[in-house]
Parts: C-alpha cells; sequence; structure tokens
C-alpha cells in the first residue's frame, strides 16, 4: 500500500476513495438514528435562522464527510509538494490524512473542525509563502480574516491566530505592520459582527463571544483508555518520524525546516485548545490530522525496510477497522 503512494500517480486518488469508504463501512454499519451537525457557533446562528441540525440522514452525514476529507487530503498533497517539504512528489500525505482522519468514530462525521481543516490548508498555504514573499501584510491580513472565519464556525479555532504571529517570526525578520496587519484582518470580520449586533439590539451581549475562552484548563478528563490503543501505532510511527528528521534535520532546506516548526507549532496549538469547549469531544483533535499527517509522511517517504514500514502501516489500518467494530 504505502509504495503505491509513495509515487506520483493521479491514478492514486480512486484508491483514496476506496479507502475513504472502507474507512467508513463499520461506522455506517453501527451509525445512531440520527446525526447532528451544527456549522457555525452559537452567536452566529441569528445569520443562520433555520434549522438544519438533523437536515442529513446518518449515511449523507456520513457519505459527505468522506467527500469533503477526500478534498482536504488532494488539497493537503498539492500543498506538501508544492512546497517540496517530503523532497519528492508523493502521495503518502493524502493516504496519511484520509488514514489519521479515520482513527475515531468521532472523525468520520460532519464536524465544525471538519470545515475548520479547509480553511487550516488554506492557512498553510499562505504562512508558507511567507519565505519568500517580500511584503507579508496583505497576506497577513488575509490569514487574519480566514482565522476569524474560522472563530465564527469553531470557536476554539481562534488560537490559530498565534500561527499567523509565529509563523511571522519563523519565516520573517520582525516588522510591526505585518503582526498589526494579522488583527486589523482578524478584526474586519468581527466588525460586521458588530454592525450586525447592533442592527439587531443585541451590541451589549457581543463581548460574550469570547467568554468561554477564559475557561480553565481542566486538571483531568475522565476517558476509557483501551479506546484509545489504537494511537499506539501513531505514536510509534511519529517516533520514527522524529528520528528520521532530526538526523536529516541539517541536510533539508532552510524554508523546510521551518515549514516543519510551523507544522509543528499548529499542532500543538491544535491540540490544547480543545478545553474552550464545555464538553470534551474527540471531534476537536481531527484540527490536529493537518499536520500529523504531514509527520507521518515524512517518515515513509524516508523508511527504506519495505517489510517493516508496509507492515507497519498495516497494522495500523487494521486497528482503525477493529476499533469500529469495538469499544470498550
Amino acid at each position: 500500500m504505502i509504495n503505491i503512494f509513495k509515487s506520483f500517480n493521479p491514478l492514486n486518488v480512486l484508491w483514496l476513495a476506496i479507502l475513504v469508504f472502507i474507512f467508513r463501512i463499520g461506522y455506517i454499519a453501527e451509525a445512531p438514528d440520527k446525526l447532528q451537525f451544527i456549522s457555525v457557533e452559537p452567536f452566529a446562528r441569528l445569520l443562520l435562522p433555520v434549522g438544519y441540525e438533523y437536515a442529513f440522514s446518518p449515511f449523507e452525514n456520513v457519505f459527505i464527510a468522506g467527500l469533503l476529507i477526500l478534498s482536504q487530503a488532494v488539497l493537503l498533497n498539492f500543498l506538501v509538494n508544492k512546497y517540496n517539504l517530503l523532497g519528492r512528489s508523493t502521495f503518502l500525505p493524502s493516504l496519511m490524512y484520509v488514514t489519521v482522519t479515520a482513527l475515531f468514530p468521532q472523525f468520520l462525521i460532519l464536524s465544525a473542525p471538519l470545515l475548520c481543516n479547509f480553511l487550516l490548508i488554506w492557512m498553510l498555504f499562505k504562512l508558507f509563502s511567507f519565505y519568500k514573499g517580500e511584503d507579508a501584510k496583505s497576506t497577513a491580513y488575509d490569514l487574519g480574516m480566514i482565522v476569524a472565519i474560522g472563530t465564527v464556525i469553531y470557536l476554539p479555532y481562534v488560537y490559530l491566530f498565534l500561527a499567523i504571529w509565529i509563523g511571522l517570526i519563523i519565516f520573517k525578520p520582525f516588522n510591526w505592520r505585518e503582526w498589526i496587519s494579522g488583527v486589523l484582518g482578524y478584526a474586519t470580520v468581527f466588525f460586521f459582527f458588530a454592525v450586525f449586533y447592533y442592527l439587531n439590539n443585541r451590541l451589549g451581549s457581543f463581548y460574550q463571544i469570547w467568554a468561554p475562552l477564559g475557561t480553565k484548563f481542566p486538571n483531568s478528563i475522565n476517558i476509557k483508555y483501551l479506546n484509545y490503543l489504537v494511537l499506539v501505532p501513531v505514536i510509534v510511527i511519529i517516533g520514527l518520524f522524529l528520528f528520521y528528521f532530526q538526523k536529516n534535520y541539517y541536510k533539508s532546506y532552510v524554508q523546510v525546516r521551518k515549514s516543519f516548526q510551523l507544522l509543528l507549532v499548529i499542532f500543538v496549538i491544535g491540540g490544547l485548545s480543545f478545553y474552550v469547549k464545555s464538553r470534551f469531544s474527540l471531534t476537536h483533535f481531527i484540527l490536529c490530522a493537518v499536520p500529523s499527517s504531514v509527520f507521518l509522511a515524512y517518515y515513509f517517504v524516508n523508511a527504506s525496510r519495505k517489510w517493516f514500514y508496509e507492515s507497519l502501516y498495516l497494522l495500523l489500518l487494521i486497528s482503525i477497522i477493529y476499533f469500529q467494530f469495538n469499544t470498550f
């Protein structure tokens, strides 16, 4: 399987579509009668007054989510190849994305974080362009607007604003105008929200939009650890990625090194921002799928022992399907 996707063959998109279907068979068989889909935060519901949470049947919900993931996988693959992050053109990033977004049943359905992954990939295109761009002010402004749109869809996405400033630190010399441009871009979107609240006589409650950001980081989370055994192969692969990456670190182009630093930052931000939502949900962590897919792809591109890396991916594949049919 890995060798098939190591080559840059457009026909691999068909294999991706087959994998997307295979990963969802188990969930469709056990899907509940109704699946809720909320595409914007409560403070934006004035813009969408029509009820839509149960507009799709479970099959339609999972099918549309699969199409979105397939589209995101192709976009991510194009991004990685455009900036030559792996040293060669390959379809492995798309394979890893389709795989990572099937780790948990909560990843298989329509959700706000899933929609935000389109915005995250769009952000990465612009963030990576910082390296060769002379004037980043307009790009930073656009990035601020993208984060604001993501905030409207899913509030924890607001923390991805930090990725703009960190991206400027990594790729560019300090220029306060570029830093302010990101803030202005973000403020532009919410200025129109403020006007909309004002016209609806609700300006007094506008500040409450960001009230959840004051939530304290939880001291403990009640989870069933056996359900997370599927992550064991992923952790092993990420460990191997770190080994190969530090081995090749100074052999890589400067842009590649900086790009992976930024991806690591985004991975951490995406993982730690879950606490903003009062109810813990694994759905949030699909935000980590984009950077982690690139990490996994890096290992498989550089791995040399075919029997080992093919067996490792097969183990991951079997684990995903097994845990879809078995919960503890």
